[in-house]
């Protein structure tokens, strides 16, 4: 199913968001401040991920996107790559039969070309073992930019264009590109969550976000629990998803 942009038709809006993207933020500070070496914190870090998977079922979220390994990580020092690597190889090994038990679907999204042969094979079968489950989909963003994530979706559209004789220099429309985003099977995000306390988008899912709800936390990702996705959750109710219209527009359509 291919979902509507939000600049151009108005989505249904409901008490619990639909969509969460979370930019998991702050491993390496919590493992820091406790005199631990970074990989403790990105260890800590899976734990949370497992607990804030179980309260999205919960809840009743139906989508949920986490921001794993952005495109610019690979600029992190070389030790930390690697292990961080084998910490996505380990999650995956241990928690996808987990996940199919609790009918839960896995999408991995990004360039995955950079990853080696075992990292896409075990993706591979993810994704293939729980892709008919439907009570939540978990997307993991690794190699992942908005900005790429643009541009694949550019590429993609005019080969397909040039394939079917259509002409150069043709205006392309946004219901053209949409199918060719690597999210196009879900819809657009509800709530965004940063941990950690930056208040950036960092490059992550630049077209998704245009009309996404932003709620920043300075809990460091690995104590990121229940009580705080409920207090990110409490702050989006307590927000008017106008899409451009007035508040007297809103008040009408109740009424």
């Amino acid at each position: 199913m291919i979902y509507s942009s939000s600049t151009t038709a108005v989505p249904e809006v409901g008490t619990v968001p639909r969509h969460v993207a979370i930019i998991m933020d702050g491993n390496g500070r919590w493992a820091t401040k406790r005199f631990l070496p970074r990989v403790a914190g990105h260890v800590k870090g899976a734990d949370a991920v497992r607990g804030i998977v179980e309260t999205c079922l919960e809840r009743g979220v139906e989508y949920l996107t986490l921001f794993a390994f952005s495109s610019e990580n690979w600029r992190r020092p070389e030790e930390e790559v690697s292990m961080l690597m084998r910490l996505f190889v380990t999650m995956l090994e241990r928690e996808v039969v987990k996940m199919h038990a609790s009918d839960i679907r896995l999408k991995v999204v990004g360039d995955l070309s950079r990853f080696n042969g075992e990292l896409q094979t075990l993706i591979a079968n993810a994704e293939r073992k729980t892709a008919n489950n439907t009570r939540l989909t978990v997307s993991i963003c690794a190699n992942y930019g908005g900005r790429w994530d643009i541009m694949q979706a550019v590429n993609k559209m005019t080969a397909e264009a040039a394939a079917n004789g259509q002409p150069a220099g043709h205006a392309y429309t946004e219901e053209q590109l949409a199918p060719h985003l690597a999210m196009a099977y879900a819809p657009e995000p509800d709530l965004f969550i940063r941990t950690g306390g930056e208040q950036r988008i960092s490059n992550f899912l630049l077209w998704q976000l245009a009309y996404t709800e932003l709620f920043f936390t300075e809990t460091f990702w690995p104590d990121f629990n229940d009580e705080c996705l409920d207090a990110a959750i409490a702050s989006y109710q307590q927000r008017e998803r106008r899409f451009g219209r007035t508040s007297a527009q809103l008040t009408e359509k109740t009424n």
